[in-house]
This record gives C-alpha cells, sequence and structure tokens, in this order.
C-alpha cells in the first residue's frame, strides 16, 4: 500500500482552505481517506466568528475518525455525524442557518471494512477516480453544480439561492440532513488497484485546461507525484493568463489560482 499527497495555498498570502488525511488503522485491514476543499465566501457578513480552514480542520478531523472507528456505518451516515458534532462546536456561538456559514466539499473513501468493499461518497465539484487492476479509470463526481446554467451563479445572491436549495447543489456546511445527497457506492476490493481524490483546484488539469483524459491524469500523478501534478496545473494557470494578455483575449474570468490538492491511494 503507498500513500502520495500534496496540497498547494492558491497564494502565499492566503490560508489553505483545502484539508486532506489517510488514516491506516493499526490492524492493518482497512484505511480511510478524506478530502475536503473549503468554499469561500466573499467577503461580508457569514454568521461566524470562525474560518474556514478552522471548519474543514474539524470536519475532516470527525470524518476520519469517524470513518474508522465506526466500520458498520455506511458513509452517508458517517458525514452526517461528522457535520453535527462539527456544528454542535460552535452552534451557540454562530449563526450556523446563514446561507454562507463554513461549507465544503467531500470526498470520503475506506476500504477494507466487514464487507471488504472500497466504499465511497463525493459531495460537490471534487473529484474521486477509481482504478481497476486492469488500467481502467472511471471518474466519480457529483455534477449537480455542473449543470446549473452559468448565468445563474453570475453573482453571489444567486448562488446563494442555490446552494443547499433544491434545485441546485448540496455542501457540508451545518445540516446534516445533506449527507443523503452525496454520491455513494461500493465496489469490491478485488476491482480496486488505486483511488484519487482531487479538489476541483488539482481537477483543472483534465476539465479546464484539458491537458488529458482521467486516465492519463492518474498516470501523470504516478509518474510524477502529486506534487507534479500540481505544479502542472500551476503552469497551466500562468500559461493560459499569459497567452490571453497576448491576444487581446481580455483578462481571466475566473480565479488564476485556487487552492488544489491531490492524494493517490494505491490499495
Amino acid at each position: 500500500m503507498r500513500m502520495d499527497l500534496a496540497t498547494s495555498a492558491s497564494s502565499p498570502e492566503r490560508p489553505n482552505e483545502d484539508w486532506a488525511s489517510v488514516a491506516l488503522p493499526a490492524s492493518g485491514q482497512g484505511g480511510s481517506l478524506v478530502v475536503l476543499d473549503g468554499v469561500t465566501p466573499p467577503k461580508g457578513d457569514d454568521g461566524c466568528e470562525h474560518t474556514v480552514h478552522w471548519f474543514t480542520a474539524r470536519l475532516g478531523g470527525a470524518l476520519l475518525e469517524l470513518s474508522v472507528s465506526r466500520p458498520d456505518t455506511p458513509l452517508a451516515g458517517i458525514l452526517s455525524a461528522a457535520i453535527r458534532r462539527t456544528a454542535d462546536t460552535h452552534r451557540h456561538s454562530c449563526d450556523l442557518s446563514h446561507v454562507r456559514t463554513p461549507q465544503a466539499t467531500v470526498v470520503l473513501v475506506r476500504w477494507g471494512g466487514p464487507s471488504d468493499e472500497v466504499e465511497h461518497l463525493v459531495l460537490s465539484d471534487s473529484t474521486l477516480l477509481i482504478e481497476s487492476p486492469e488500467g481502467g479509470v472511471r471518474a466519480v463526481r457529483d455534477d449537480r453544480l455542473d449543470r446549473l446554467p452559468r448565468e445563474a451563479l453570475r453573482t453571489h445572491a444567486s448562488a446563494d439561492a442555490l446552494r443547499n436549495a433544491e434545485g441546485g447543489f448540496f455542501t457540508a456546511a451545518a445540516d446534516p440532513g445533506v449527507a443523503a445527497r452525496a454520491v455513494t457506492g461500493r465496489t469490491p476490493r478485488s476491482e480496486v488497484r488505486s483511488v484519487v481524490a482531487l479538489t476541483d483546484g488539482a481537477s483543472r488539469w483534465v476539465d479546464m485546461f484539458g491537458r488529458g483524459d482521467w486516465g492519463q491524469c492518474l498516470g501523470l500523478l504516478r509518474k510524477e507525484g502529486a506534487q507534479g501534478l500540481i505544479d502542472r496545473v500551476r503552469e497551466a494557470e500562468t500559461e493560459t493568463a499569459r497567452e490571453r494578455a497576448e491576444t487581446g483575449a481580455g483578462p481571466i474570468r475566473w480565479k488564476l489560482h485556487d487552492d488544489a490538492t491531490a492524494v493517490l491511494a494505491e490499495l
């Protein structure tokens, strides 16, 4: 079993709001992987006295501990319990009903439990890759955000109206019930060679810049490591911005850099 993890903040001046960790129990019979991408709110009141990276650290820690200590609980139940535990730590000091209360996307994977399966859960726009022993790569994504019209997300107000709402998209915030909205599944462990978790800052190599498909992305990870993939993303970001400036295409309409995290787990 081999693990490779790397993360990079969007800027040295900003805290990294991604969170990632892997747990390998002392029994050696399984493990758990958690990757979160904190949702950066627009400037202004979000009803909470805590930061996004405070939130992701607590939610991530709860997910990691619960996924290992409760092997018989489905991952949706683990996410629900972790959200509730995190909310309980600040519900008396913060307005958790605020639409911009700290929140995050989630990738959660667990393997080697009682059923000897690889279980997965994906909520919002981070990406999970599952590789078969033959080398086939399947991307597991929660595509609700992708299916929304771009104009519906053009302003913070319109995006807020769709956040954690019917017909919109869902993130892990303060409502444990959102766990039921996650994309979940199970695969026999014998049919899984490796898994990869990517925040959307790292998945840009495929879904924004088109430098390769998901299989090629996993191949790059295996060859150059998680940091190598992030370095390639940073190169693509800088190159694209320079080309737009040189051709007069105007400034980019997305964040030049985003927090980026990649985790490769060879099972």
